[in-house]
Formats: structure tokens, C-alpha cells, sequence
């Protein structure tokens, strides 16, 4: 039994939109809505979430760690997170096990890196798992005019590889089992959907047009006498809305607000960009004005797909070759070279967006501290399609939850908690989303978070 204070307080919720109601009679008691703890954690910053994915895994001699803080040292493939040693969690030994069974050593290994399902054997059938992004966007996604997003350089694929549909080599983020989340390659239509709530209406309008239908929904369930007070109380928030443009525009009236109201990058051309350098900055850059503005907290991004045909032949000493051939090398000394280079290229993407995050001032703390951000990839050693562990970088504060310049090793022996899972169901914990078990485990993983 508790002693907590009761409240007849309700909130009306719209795409991005809570607004709270004054105190009615005839609506049901229900528990305090907020507290004083509650209310000091609405000015503080939310916490965001965002995967950046590369294909093809690594050269497992190129990929280590030892040390801790800023003096941290890192394998040849690796070596760009010297940049960013104090703020990063280099993970070993994690891996999903439905992954490491399934016979197809890509499609059976890429689409459910963020899931650990099995991955369908069955041409006809589409069908892996719903992954953990779009977990917690179903948890908190409404609160932000765009749930989710997800972000990739290379189009959908939607041919046939060792006789299953290259649809489970393109997408790392699924809403439902069956289907994927539809992932946006073109930054101009990123960027329209961040100039607008992201279902095509713009930002000025109505706070009480976006939560008409809650409105409709509630006055049957409400009295006489507070359907007049409920009337009056939106007339008046229509007149606080008409003489705080700014606040309209935002969907805010109080609490933490974003430091950005409009974009601070002009639009980008309708084409994609032919530069895959220029094409991947401008990605990143749409996920931290996506999260400056408030706009969603949950970004998952391809820089590029599985069994990806991108040509490298923009890195210094690549040839042209295609990312497939330099990461299914054979050991042939020169391509293992360039399979280097792109190791440390992908690297170094993590490095930009960990750098432009932790420059975002956002009243004391940076944006940097107020995410959780996972750096991976679908394999191990890519040119054995070697699935019995996976690539881990984290980084963020997570809201002073997470501490950098350290290394988690969990292939010590007798460590009988590796599974991928544990780690998403500690991300989810982090984010406000509880479950009981994802996955292939109920356990989390422990030491990452204080």
C-alpha cells in the first residue's frame, strides 16, 4: 500500500504532444503524474539511442583493444576510436546465437544483428524478428513527431543470394517480424520529414489539432459541468498558442526545450549525393539535427549493406575494388590492405558523429551525454563469415549511466552470458522500455551501465 498523493489529472496525447488537463471530478483517480523528481527530469534533456552499422566484419587481428581512458591503444582496424578513447566501450565476445546456427552466412547474419531470431530458410517466407530500435519506438516513439528512424547510403536489394531474398542483406531494422522499417537513402526526404512532424504537416500547426481525435475520445467519458471546463481550458491554451509562436512551433509550453527550432543546414539536393563520403556526413549529420530538434530519439543507420557492392576507389590505394571482394579476400596480401582501409574509414564515420555529438551544448551537458550510440557489424571476420562473436563499440553518457575508456570482455572463461540480446535488453532498460526477456535471453549484461 502506498501513501503517494492521488491525481484526477489526464494528458492529452497527440504525434509529439502530451498535454496535461486541469483537475476534473468525473474523470478516474489515478496515480500522481508527476512528481518532483518527475518534474525536475522533464527539463533535462531526453535520451537518445542510435546504432551505426557497417557490413562485412573485420580482420580479427586488426581488431583489438587493451588499455583504458585516453591512453587506451587499438588494433590497426580499430585505430580511429584513439580519437575518442576516454568516451568509448570496446565490447568482445558478444554474439547471437541464431545467427551463428543459420547455414546463410549472410542473410542469416545481417537482418537480425539487432533481434537474434532466426532468420527464415524458406525462399518464399520473409520472416526474422522485430529488433530492439523499433522495441523501444513502440514504447516511445510518440513522443516525437518521427518515432524512428532508419537511415541507409545503399538502396533495398531485392534479388536472390544462395537462394534468399537480399531484402535480410539490406535492412538491420524491422518493425515486425515480416517486415522491415522502411529505411530512407535520400537526405532530402530526411530532411523534409524533420521540417515537418514527419506525416506531412508542418510544424506551426495547432497543439490542439494534433490531439483532436484524444479530445473526441475523451468528452463521452467526462461531465456536463467538466466538458465546459475542458472547453474553456483548450480555448485558452488556443490563446497561448496564438501569442507564442515559437512555443506552437515547437509543441512545447515548458519543460526542456531543443536548441535548435529549425534546421541550422540548408536542404539537401533531391539526388542522391555520387560522393559516399559526402553521402554518409550528410546522413549523420540529418541524425544529430534529428535528435538537436527533437525530432526522434531512435536512429539506426546502414553505411552500407550487407554483401555490399559499394566501390572504395575513393580511399587512397583502394583500385575501385568492390567492398564484397576486399572483405572476401582469400588472405591475398594487397586486398587485405585495402579491406583495412575500409575498416578504418567506417571507423572513422563513428569517430564524426561521437565528436559532432559531444560539441552540441545542451545546457550543461552535450548531446554526447544525453545518448547511447552502438557502433557494429553482422560479422566477425568477414572473410570467413565468422559469426561466433561480433564487433561492439559503445558510446554516449546515456545520462551518466555509461563511463567510456573501458574494455568488456565476456569471452573470459566460463562466461556463460554472451548473448547480444543481454546488451539490448540493458539498452532498452536505459531508454524506459522494460521486458522480460528478448530474444534469446531474460538476462542483461552486466557492468556496462552504473
Amino acid at each position: 500500500m502506498t501513501n503517494e498523493p492521488k491525481s484526477r489529472r489526464h494528458f492529452l496525447r497527440g504525434a509529439g504532444v502530451a498535454l496535461a488537463l486541469p483537475w476534473m471530478e468525473s474523470l478516474p483517480v489515478f496515480a500522481q503524474e508527476q512528481s518532483a523528481a518527475g518534474a525536475a527530469a522533464a527539463n533535462k534533456p531526453p535520451l537518445r539511442f542510435a546504432t551505426l552499422y557497417w557490413s562485412n566484419g573485420i580482420k580479427p587481428a586488426h581488431w583489438w583493444a587493451k588499455g583504458s581512458g585516453s591512453a587506451m591503444e587499438f588494433g590497426p582496424s580499430a585505430a580511429p576510436l584513439q580519437e575518442i578513447a576516454q568516451d568509448i566501450v570496446f565490447i568482445k565476445g558478444l554474439f547471437n546465437e541464431q545467427a551463428y546456427k543459420n547455414p546463410s552466412p549472410h542473410q542469416g547474419r545481417n537482418a537480425n544483428l539487432l533481434s537474434g531470431a532466426w532468420v527464415s530458410s524458406d525462399p518464399s517466407v520473409i520472416r526474422v524478428g522485430t529488433s530492439m530500435d523499433q522495441v523501444i519506438s513502440r514504447e516511445i516513439g510518440s513522443r516525437t513527431a518521427v518515432p524512428s528512424m532508419a537511415l541507409g547510403i545503399e538502396p533495398n536489394e531485392l534479388r536472390l543470394e544462395d537462394g534468399l531474398s537480399m531484402i535480410y542483406a539490406s535492412n538491420i531494422s524491422w518493425e515486425t517480424p515480416t517486415r522491415p522499417a522502411t529505411k530512407e537513402i535520400y537526405p532530402a526526404r530526411v530532411f523534409d520529414a524533420l521540417v515537418d512532424d514527419g506525416k506531412g504537416r508542418k510544424l506551426d500547426r495547432s497543439i490542439l489539432d494534433a490531439v483532436r481525435q484524444d479530445t473526441h475520445d475523451l468528452q463521452p467519458k467526462i461531465s456536463g459541468g467538466d466538458r465546459k471546463k475542458l472547453d474553456e481550458y483548450l480555448e485558452s491554451v488556443r490563446s497561448i498558442e496564438k501569442r507564442i509562436d515559437s512555443a506552437n512551433k515547437q509543441e512545447r509550453i515548458e519543460g526542456w526545450r531543443p536548441t535548435l527550432e529549425k534546421p541550422n543546414m540548408p536542404r539537401p539536393a533531391n539526388e542522391i549525393p555520387q560522393n559516399v563520403p559526402d553521402h554518409m556526413k550528410l546522413m549523420l549529420d540529418l541524425v544529430v539535427l534529428a535528435f538537436q530538434m527533437d525530432k526522434t530519439r531512435i536512429a539506426t543507420c546502414m553505411l552500407n549493406n550487407d554483401l555490399s557492392q559499394m566501390n572504395f576507389k575513393f580511399l587512397e590505394g583502394c583500385h575501385g575494388a568492390l567492398h564484397l571482394d576486399l572483405t572476401h579476400n582469400g588472405h591475398v596480401p594487397e586486398l587485405e590492405a585495402m579491406y583495412l582501409k575500409t575498416n578504418q574509414f567506417h571507423v572513422k564515420q563513428f569517430t564524426y558523429l561521437v565528436q559532432r555529438m559531444k560539441a552540441i551544448d545542451e545546457g550543461g551537458s552535450s548531446m554526447f551525454d544525453n545518448s547511447i550510440l552502438m557502433f557494429t557489424s553482422s560479422l566477425f571476420d568477414g572473410d570467413a563469415h565468422g559469426a561466433d562473436q561480433l564487433p561492439i563499440v559503445m558510446a554516449g553518457g546515456a545520462g551518466g549511466a555509461l563511463k567510456g575508456g573501458r574494455i568488456l570482455d565476456f569471452l573470459d572463461k566460463g562466461n556463460d552470458n554472451r548473448r547480444a540480446c543481454s546488451l539490448y535488453l540493458s539498452i532498452m532498460d536505459q531508454m524506459g522500455v522494460k521486458q522480460d526477456r528478448f530474444g534469446d535471453t531474460g538476462r542483461r549484461l552486466p557492468n556496462l551501465f552504473v
